[in-house]
């Protein structure tokens, strides 16, 4: 599947034909190649309303891009410039910037106009933008004489300031002679005009350094008015002053200093017109004097002020709006209200705009016999014209072109050839301003390329956006297709977000996104691509973070930071305090995990920051350390004001430790009744140091404080002094009080006494008072002891009592206690529930139904009904005394319940009883029922015995609940290869009655898997596995048989030959000894003259041997076989043993052992019984073998292994001639 993409951003989604999005119009994206021809752009020119530096040369900004490179040429205030003729204007070369060298001679004024850049070659012309340039200009404020200001304390005042017109606006502030902004507040403040309002004057406004300055940005300079002197009197002071300087005072009125309701200062009347352009910042002000100061208050008529946009300046004296738009426009008003009333001014706001875009028209490439548009669209108030030019020149008067129409505001371009290319010029204007966009018309036949480099490499984080470049260029414009993988495999999943420019995103990266990507573009004159490589890490984690920390002073913090990162990426943990480094301190240890800070100190405190940082990402986490410890124990406990209930404590609190104290914890103890214990008394803020303490009589207080802050809390304080009050009648009853029976006949109340603290005197007892409900008899009292429990006797059986228990002492009783509802004693049910009734709902549950007992039976609270069911015994079960019943009890009024969890295939009896508090009344009859079959449970095993080459025996233990009859066995098995990829199913029944099985017929040395369950006539039930494998094919085997054994002596040696029949690679022993020595087992042989001749040579040859070998030894020289194995370093040859005198034995077995005492070959190579013990048995293939003069073998050996070190070392002792024997190999 490919996936082609073009300049439209477009998803892809899964399963869907291969999407080609073709568009022959422009694209922003598409830059044209400067290596191609191409018409002029203009890409850097100078602003529209350019104000310039008159201090500087002036620079007019022109650039632009083509091919062929573009001349530039200017017009002034619309006529040609010719700079040739101007030795100050000079133009940068390779550019159509201006550079005007006012510096050194010339003015800045002198060049003031409206300047246009035209860039121009073979295949059109762009033009810039009117550039109208202004010196800038900071005027000096106009000489005048500002005379000194008396006014009358509370009268309002305007400071007018009046600044001088500069280019552009100066900013205007105002300061005293110390250069100190003057203060403002909502009664004095600056207006948006630069005057100075004040609401009303008060004594501290005499000054006289009131001056308004004016700073013009542009030229770094500020301009000063002169000062204004302004003194506020009293209303005597003002009598004197007029007296005595009237002639020469300028006198702001004499009005009373007396309250007034608000006025406007600005703007004036009730209503006013505003006027803004769209996308600027609409401000509306309103100032208004008044005593007191009046407050001002926004609202838009019909319509609310924007949340997002809305910024209250000036203490809410101005209103403004951010980026005004035409839905701005309407009335607002603001209101000024103090004490004495409110007025009103409506600020009518019309929102006009300047052209805007709403389309504006994009470079077009296209091939020949093409077509196209140009689109230019634009908005404003009022709605702008739009006119079209070309190359400069309006279209209207331009060389006609048959490829190009005008439709308002769209050329339609049909069938273009190449000399249809040209720049237009789309210009937008209305009063308030306008809009020229430079387009270019490029006609060119180009085969695809790719711009962006070869072989990119984006390393991504994953679950990160991954963003792959395809620039590419071509006319016509090309498809873009893009592929994974070196083979080219398409994309196709719906992960891919395909964006104009060719660019390809992941929006979320993982690691299956890693790999080779291909950007493939195309058009009909031919095909470009290019690879780019995807690397996606995984990204940065903090998996142990810093965590807030609390500790005291001089204690140690340590801070977690652990990270995880891409092992290919190198991450750098970096530790902050309050987003700044670390203090330069020994006390603060940085480690590969971790930041300690130990002896922590108060200015520790702060927030900690680990930061970890690779080349790709970056996380942090922090944590905040509060350095803090308990408070202090409060202390000088004072008791005041002390009554009979109550009593003022007083104290001071200690150190807070720097943790504010939020609160106080005051404790008593009660020396006369619980001594040494400490009960909570009242808590008050941390800010209080007094408490007023309710007190209970008769109890002898002492009292103790505790501070606490958000770490804990502080010690107790000392005690205070104690303080007893007087006895008093209890205030409370006991609580807890309940009636209820212990036995049918009597009814036990209970309650729960007061404490020592609650008696409020000495002498507690209780009355305890008790009637029927729902008789007429009078209450029956009695006084108790201090006691909590008082039975009474012989009342009817579960009748409802009324009980109250109340408290007195030695003073009085207590209040009038509250009544309680109690029951006398429950008795047991007296009657069973009737028409008990069983419906199964499967073979698994059942629901009993039954009628409920009368009321009047139960005699007692009724708890519910209980069921009672047990499964009927088989035959062989019957013998047992117990049978297992199990019980569900229903709570309540309930009659009817479900029986879960019952076996299949049985028989059930079940009986109900309703329950009391007192216990169960007697059962239901019994009412037997039955469940039906179900599913049985698995084999309870299943072994594989006797398995053979072609079959396998099962045998199985049926199931251990069959929950039915069980009607056949399924069996199926499927053999396993040596992959272990299962192979075909085989489906088998057996018989019921059946507990052992054999399958015939299977492949030898073959594992199977085996499936088995039992089946009723519900259904299969759960299956049990196993597996077994066949044994391996046999091979008949072939005895080794050796012939025509022949043997030559000689003086030294034995030449020894035989015939072999047999199977190859086998391993051959030549066993020889000394006649004698060796038990002949096959009597036909051995007596064989012949024989024993050769047996006889044999064993003299070797015992010269041993003799020569024995004598050479002990003279420490070395005998012939010796200097041979030393020669050779024979690695098999095994020590001579020392126990028994023999000799070691030569042996290429695998084992490598040597041989067991009195054995002459291994144990899976010897000679059969009736075999000579004299035979000859050495390896090869029956090849001849042959003994050197010096006794040592040689043979040719074929097919032998490699040959193993020894086992032991070199026996130092000389061997008995007699009982040596060896065995070469």
């Amino acid at each position: 599947m490919q996936l082609k993409i073009m300049p439209k951003k477009k998803r892809l989604s899964a399963g869907r034909v291969p999407l080609i999005l073709f568009l022959c119009q422009t694209i922003s994206a598409l830059e044209v190649p400067l290596d191609l021809v191409q018409p002029p752009t203009i890409t850097h020119q100078s602003p529209k309303d350019y104000i310039i530096d008159p201090r500087e040369n002036i620079v007019i900004q022109c650039e632009a891009k083509g091919k062929p490179p573009p001349s530039f040429s200017w017009t002034r205030n619309g006529t040609h410039f010719d700079i040739d003729k101007d030795p100050l204007v000079t133009m940068k070369p390779d550019s159509g910037t201006l550079i005007i060298n006012i510096m050194s001679e010339g003015k800045a004024e002198t060049y003031e106009g409206v300047y246009q850049c035209t860039a121009r070659n073979e295949r059109g012309a762009a033009i810039s933008n009117n550039i109208v340039i202004r010196p800038s200009r900071s005027p000096l404020w106009t000489k005048e004489k500002l005379e000194p200001i008396t006014l009358q304390n509370g009268q309002p005042l305007v400071l007018p300031c009046r600044p001088p017109i500069g280019l552009p606006p100066a900013i205007i502030f105002w300061m005293d002679n110390s250069f100190q902004r003057l203060p403002q507040s909502e009664r004095v403040s600056q207006g948006l005009n630069g005057d100075l309002y004040f609401s009303n004057v008060l004594p501290e406004d005499t000054r006289e350094d009131y001056i308004c300055y004016a700073r013009f940005n542009h030229t770094q300079t500020i301009q000063q008015k002169q000062p204004i002197s302004l003194k506020v009197i009293s209303v005597d002071e003002l009598n004197d002053t007029i007296a005595a300087n009237l002639s020469d005072t300028e006198f702001y009125g004499a009005k009373s200093s007396r309250e007034r309701p608000p006025t406007f200062l600005t703007p004036e009347g009730n209503a006013s017109h505003k006027e803004e352009l769209r996308g600027n910042v609409l401000s509306l002000e309103c100032i208004a004097e008044g005593l007191p100061t009046p407050l001002i208050y926004w609202i838009k008529e019909d319509g609310t002020l924007p949340t997002n946009r809305t910024v209250y300046r000036n203490f809410q004296k101005t209103l403004q709006i951010i980026q005004v738009s035409e839905a701005d426009s309407g009335n607002y008003q603001c209101i000024a209200k103090n004490a004495l009333g409110a007025i009103h001014h409506t600020i009518s706001v019309t929102v006009k705009a300047a052209p805007y875009w709403i389309m504006a028209p994009q470079n077009l490439v296209l091939s020949p016999g093409e077509d196209g548009t140009l689109i230019c669209r634009a908005n404003g108030n009022p709605k702008p014209r739009i006119s079209w030019l070309t190359n400069g020149v309006p279209i209207e008067i331009a060389p006609d072109d048959p490829s190009r129409r005008i439709d308002g505001d769209t050329i339609i371009f049909s069938n273009v050839q190449e000399r249809s290319s040209a720049v237009y010029q789309c210009n937008a204007s209305n009063e308030y301003g306008y809009l020229l966009a430079n387009a270019f018309v490029n006609v060119l036949a180009e085969p695809p390329r790719i711009l962006t480099s070869a072989n990119t490499l984006y390393q991504v984080i994953a679950n990160r956006p991954a963003f792959l470049d395809c620039a590419f260029f071509g006319s016509p414009l090309p498809t873009i297709e893009w592929f994974k993988g070196a083979k080219g495999s398409a994309l196709h999943e719906d992960i891919y977000v395909f964006h104009e420019n060719g660019t390809l995103e992941i929006p979320v990266a993982q690691k299956d996104n890693t790999g080779t990507y291909t950007c493939v573009a195309r058009n009909k004159l031919g095909t470009a691509k290019n690879e780019v490589h995807v690397e996606v890490k995984d990204p940065t984690r903090i998996i142990e973070q810093p965590e807030y920390a609390v500790v005291q002073r001089g204690s140690t913090v340590s801070f977690e930071c652990r990270v995880k990162h891409d092992h290919t990426l190198i991450a750098t943990v970096t530790w902050l305090k309050d987003n700044g480094e670390l203090p330069n301190d020994e006390r603060f240890t940085v480690a590969k995990d971790h930041l300690v800070v130990t002896d922590v100190r108060d200015d520790d405190g702060g927030t900690y920051t680990c930061v970890a940082n690779t080349t790709l990402d970056d996380v942090s986490a922090s944590a905040v350390l509060s350095v803090v410890d308990v408070p202090n124990p409060p202390f000088d406990l004072e008791l005041t004001s002390q009554l009979d209930t109550s009593v003022q404590l007083s104290w001071t609190p200690g150190d807070d430790n720097n943790s504010p104290i939020t609160k106080f914890i005051i404790e008593y103890e009660d020396a006369m009744h619980e001594a040494g214990l400490w009960h909570h008394q009242a808590e008050v803020s941390g800010t209080q140091t007094t408490a007023q303490l309710k007190l209970s009589p008769y109890v002898n207080y002492s009292f103790r404080v505790m501070a606490e802050n958000s770490i804990g809390r502080s010690l107790p304080s000392e005690a205070s002094e104690q303080y007893q009050t007087k006895a008093a009648e209890p205030d409370k009853n006991p609580t807890a009080v309940e009636g209820l029976g212990s036995e049918p006949d009597n009814l036990v109340i209970t309650w729960k006494p007061l404490n020592g603290f609650e008696s409020n005197g000495p002498g507690l007892q209780y009355k305890v008072s008790w009637r029927q409900k729902d008789g007429d008899d009078e209450w029956t009292s009695v006084v108790v002891a201090n006691v909590s429990k008082y039975i009474v006797s012989g009342t009817p059986t579960f009748v409802p009592y009324l009980i109250k228990v109340q408290a007195l002492n030695v003073v009085g009783f207590a209040p009038e206690p509250a009544v309680v509802m109690g029951h006398s004693g429950e008795d047991l049910p007296m009657v069973a529930p009737g028409n008990v009734r069983v419906n199964v709902v499967n073979s698994t549950l059942a629901e009993v139904h039954w009628d409920p007992v009368p009321l009047k039976s139960i005699r007692g609270h009724l708890q519910g009904y209980r069921i009672y069911y047990w499964k009927a015994q088989s035959s062989s079960q019957r013998n047992r005394r117990h049978i297992e019943k199990k019980i569900l009890t229903f709570q309540g009024s309930k009659t009817h319940g479900m029986l879960p969890g019952l076996e299949p295939f049985s028989h059930y009896t079940l009986n109900v009883r309703v329950v009391n508090g007192k216990g169960e009344g007697p059962a239901s009859p019994d009412r037997a029922f039955s469940t039906p079959e179900g599913v049985p449970s698995a084999p309870s095993s299943l072994k594989i015995v006797n398995p053979t080459l072609d079959s396998l025996t099962l045998e199985w233990d049926p199931p251990s609940h069959p929950n039915g009859l069980l009607t056949e066995y399924t069996l199926k098995y499927q053999p396993i290869n040596s992959t272990h990829e299962l192979g075909p199913l085989i489906d088998l029944k057996i018989p019921a009655n059946k507990t052992r099985w054999t399958l015939k017929n299977l492949n030898f040395s073959t594992r199977y898997k085996f499936y088995f369950y039992a089946q009723t006539s519900v259904g299969p039930g759960s299956q049990i596995t196993e597996e077994a494998v066949t044994t391996v094919d046999e091979v008949q085997a072939v005895n080794p048989r050796i012939s025509n054994l022949t043997a030559a002596a000689a003086e030294t040696s034995a030449n020894i030959s035989w015939k072999y029949e047999g199977p190859e690679h086998v391993n051959f022993y030549v066993e020889y000894g000394v006649a004698g020595t060796m038990a002949s087992r096959q009597v036909d042989i051995a007596t064989q003259g012949w024989f024993i001749g050769l047996m006889c040579a044999v064993a003299l040859l070797i015992l010269i041997l041993l003799i020569v070998c024995f004598i050479r030894r002990n003279k420490g020289g070395k005998y012939p076989v010796k200097e041979k194995e030393d020669a050779h370093a024979d690695p098999e040859i095994q020590p001579m043993k020392e126990d028994d005198g023999t000799f070691g034995e030569y042996s290429d077995a695998e084992d490598h052992k040597p041989l067991k005492k009195g054995s002459r070959t291994p144990s899976d190579r010897t000679v059969k019984k009736e075999d000579s013990d004299d035979s000859l048995v050495d390896y090869g293939e029956g090849v001849n073998g042959q003994f050197n003069e010096d006794g040592s073998f040689i043979g040719q050996y074929s097919g032998k292994k490699e040959k193993e070190p020894a086992e032991g070392n070199e026996s130092s002792e000389a061997p008995s001639p007699v009982n040596a024997m060896n065995s070469f190999v």
